[in-house]
């Protein structure tokens, strides 16, 4: 299991942060820059997290703290992740930018990330509890949603992207389980896995979207 599992996350880790580096030297466009730039965030963030993980498997050494404080820099990232989604479908879809709907990204990605910030979420002894586990990913579900829209609405003007909004969908029915209750089950953390290969195939579809040659 444990080395399964660690492979499985040194794999993701390197194809995240290799696809991002190649996606910044290969894109042509500010948008292809900014999927770059998503796929840097996405396994930078989750390396704070996964590196600890695969570490406490072999390291006899108490990694309570450090694995706390990677999924808060997790949880921080992956926000920032979903910003950059609303940007990127903004340039890939030549759609006009709403003033509402963008201050309703930003808000909702700072409230978000403002209630990761409170004590209460006990990073440092790696038990947030229940509670806080859902108060924090209410504005994060809202903002993944609104994602999902703008992306479902739009998945028959690119066929890269035409999956976007369900690999979205199914990576939040994996991710929620597991932030909201994988303290009181441990083995809802395995759900972690199929969201992880979401992501993946989302990263590739930038990788393809952003480096495809212009006819």
């Amino acid at each position: 299991m444990k080395y399964g599992e660690s492979t499985f996350d040194i794999l993701y880790l390197l194809f995240a942060i290799v696809c991002g580096i190649l996606i910044l030297r290969r894109a042509n466009s500010r948008t292809g820059k900014l999927m770059g730039a998503a796929a840097l965030t996405l396994g930078l963030g989750d390396a704070f997290h996964l590196i600890p993980r695969v570490l406490n498997y072999f390291v006899e050494a108490d990694f309570t703290a450090a694995l706390g404080v990677g999924k808060l820099v997790t949880s921080v990232t992956m926000t920032v992740f979903y910003v950059l989604m609303y940007y990127i479908w903004l340039g890939t879809y030549g759609e006009a930018e709403k003033k509402p709907l963008t201050s309703a990204i930003w808000i909702l990605a700072a409230v978000r990330i403002v209630l990761c910030l409170f004590p209460q979420n006990r990073w440092l002894e790696n038990d947030s509890g229940v509670l806080w586990g859902v108060i924090r990913n209410v504005p994060f579900v809202v903002l993944g949603a609104i994602i999902v829209a703008l992306y479902f609405m739009s998945r028959n003007k690119n066929r890269h992207f035409r999956l976007i909004w369900l690999l979205v969908t199914l990576s939040f029915l994996f991710y929620i389980p597991v932030a909201v209750a994988a303290g009181i089950v441990p083995l809802l953390g395995m759900l972690m896995l199929p969201k992880t290969v979401c992501y993946i195939l989302i990263l590739a579809a930038f990788y393809v979207e952003a480096t495809k040659k212009e006819n």
